[in-house]
């Protein structure tokens, strides 16, 4: 008997720490960091809903605080804000290193355009990890964005934590 239960315990602990980071349809994330971009700095969150074995569905929020003045005047609310809704290939299975690393690119459409973003998550335990990801436009609504329509509306990096929710 003592065998059998060690045995058990063995594979359960195996079938734990080969745990996916995306474990597709039903799996959520959470994510909160710093936006960093030409001429301004800001807080983003994301969210994404796993909906089928490589794919996700979800939502970015950004708001730009540290921003500079552009011809002697200060940006509203909306020059600061961006929400997208997002699409994401979480690939990291086809390289095989999908125990704790996921890797996403994906396309977005929001306020300010119709984009493109590509994301890595580590996760250092079960429940918390890091991510980098980078945006870019692909078509803006408006052909020659100038002034405060760049905000949001360029390329721009994130950092920050990722959570599983």
């Amino acid at each position: 008997m003592k065998k059998i239960l060690t045995v058990v315990c063995l594979l359960a602990a195996v079938q734990i720490s080969n745990a996916q980071v995306f474990k597709g349809k039903g799996d959520t994330k959470f994510q909160v960091g710093a936006n960093i971009q030409e001429k301004g700095t800001g807080v983003i969150a994301t969210y994404d809903r796993g909906i089928g074995t490589n794919m996700s569905f979800g939502f970015t929020s950004l708001y730009l605080l540290g921003i500079e003045e552009v011809a002697g005047e200060k940006p509203n609310f909306d020059d600061r804000f961006d929400l997208r809704a997002r699409f994401s290939a979480n690939i990291a299975d086809v390289f095989g290193i999908e125990e704790k690393v996921d890797i996403y690119p994906g396309l977005n459409i929001g306020i300010k355009n119709f984009g493109a973003h590509f994301g890595v998550r580590y996760f250092i335990t079960d429940g918390f990890g890091l991510y980098s990801e980078i945006q870019l436009p692909i078509a803006h609504y408006d052909n020659d964005p100038r002034g405060f329509e760049k905000y949001n509306n360029q390329f721009n990096l994130s950092i920050g934590a990722s959570f599983n929710l």
